[in-house]
């Protein structure tokens, strides 16, 4: 029986399109996905609470070493960029997920070879909100020439400051959202480049502002609670929020006619 050519069999790169669809989400939907993120972390509390606590003690370092060496300019634009590659940082909880979707208990050697199985993608997103990050930081430090504050600034020589650098980390924010809200995911179950991820995750996110404003809120609202806690907080609320991520995505986008990938298979 003859075979096709490469280019013209159903699994070719070519023969898919550029963007997966999506589906059109109601307003309550990020409350779901919290529901069975919460779900997921009380089916596998031991490695969910492991890569939260190790989130946790990163954000520590981060928040410690910018107090310490240098100024609140400084803490902000690193707590703004530490918020940038969380989901690159989320790959784990992710396959925790999926493990569970699955039927199988989840073990953190999987973790570890699903994320080395996507390293190429990963690298590649990870540079990408990298490069977000560092042009972040810069615009941070522009604001902060402009709107020069002491050591010990008083509420009131603070406000020009966070409100300018507020509007220009939303900018930012919503960049990295917008490409990163279901694009992880997608690289983690599915045959799918890069590039075809970032472009079905803007899509979604734009098809779907209401819930997915309401999503990024209640992320942001997550962070804040986290440093209000003294970064105590992230040890539970970043593994919710990377398990909600993942019900998210397997809501949102439809990505079945991409094959799934070796690692889930074997």
């Amino acid at each position: 029986m003859a075979t096709l050519p490469a280019s013209d069999t159903p699994e070719s790169p070519e023969n898919m399109p550029f963007v997966a669809p999506c589906r059109m989400l109601d307003l309550s939907a990020p409350l779901r996905w919290l529901r069975l993120g919460w779900g997921d972390m009380i089916r596998a509390p031991r490695l969910s609470l492991t890569y939260g606590v190790a989130l946790m003690a990163l954000s520590l370092l981060i928040a410690s070493l910018s107090w310490r060496y240098g100024t609140i300019a400084l803490y902000i634009g690193l707590a703004t960029g530490f918020v940038f590659i969380g989901p690159v940082l989320a790959v784990g909880l992710y396959s925790i997920s999926r493990q569970l979707g699955r039927g199988q208990v989840p073990v953190m050697g999987y973790c570890l070879q699903e994320g080395w199985h996507h390293i190429r993608e990963l690298l590649v997103l990870g540079v990408v909100l990298l490069v977000v990050m560092l042009v972040w930081a810069r615009a941070a430090a522009t604001v902060h020439v402009f709107f020069p504050v002491e050591s010990n600034p008083s509420l009131e020589q603070m406000l020009p400051f966070l409100g300018i650098g507020s509007v220009i980390g939303a900018v930012f924010t919503a960049i990295v959202f917008s490409a990163s809200a279901f694009s992880l995911p997608m690289i983690m179950d599915r045959k799918v480049d890069a590039v075809t991820a970032v472009v079905t995750s803007v899509n979604a996110v734009l098809r779907n502002k209401q819930p997915m404003f309401l999503w990024a809120s209640l992320i942001g609202l997550s962070v804040l609670l986290g440093f209000a806690t003294a970064c105590v907080g992230f040890a539970v609320l970043l593994p919710l929020i990377g398990h909600a991520t993942w019900h998210a995505y397997q809501e949102t986008i439809d990505a079945s006619i991409w094959p799934q990938n070796e690692a889930a298979d074997g």
